[in-house]
């Protein structure tokens, strides 16, 4: 995949990743508010293996030669999606929610998000300088 089709194939990467650190931030958020609740579950962001799948999807790639032509090898990304986890008790009131654990996550979404932008921010920043300074 090259050219700007692997370029906009890898923003669009990039895109969902930041979505699930913005949704990961969104969700801990949410159940650290509902550590009090009886009976509340834990929510969680799944993102990681739908990406995984999607990348080893990618093994072949191909070339379409008319708009109407399947395209090999890309793969969509799918969103981020989020799934309450009822598998563990914490409490005898059903909550399964652990703050610390909540923090954890909180802490590296919010990270993984800042480091996200940067790299977005360096792509852009190289293809404007290829723009700009390509034909000199």
């Amino acid at each position: 995949m090259a050219g700007m089709r692997g370029f906009a194939h890898l923003d669009e990467v990039l895109r969902q990743a930041l979505n699930a650190a913005a949704l990961r931030q969104q969700v801990a958020a949410h159940n650290i508010a509902n550590v009090n609740t009886p009976g509340f579950r834990r929510q969680s962001v799944r993102f990681e293996e739908q990406l995984q799948r999607a990348r080893s999807r990618a093994a072949v790639a191909g070339r379409t030669t008319h708009p109407r032509h399947v395209p090999v090898g890309v793969q969509p990304v799918a969103p981020p999606r989020v799934v309450t986890e009822r598998s563990t008790v914490m409490r005898n009131d059903g909550n399964n929610v652990d703050v610390e654990r909540e923090m954890a996550v909180l802490a590296a979404a919010e990270t993984q998000y800042a480091a996200l932008t940067q790299v977005v921010a360096a792509r852009y920043r190289m293809l404007r300088s290829a723009i700009s300074q390509g034909g000199r």
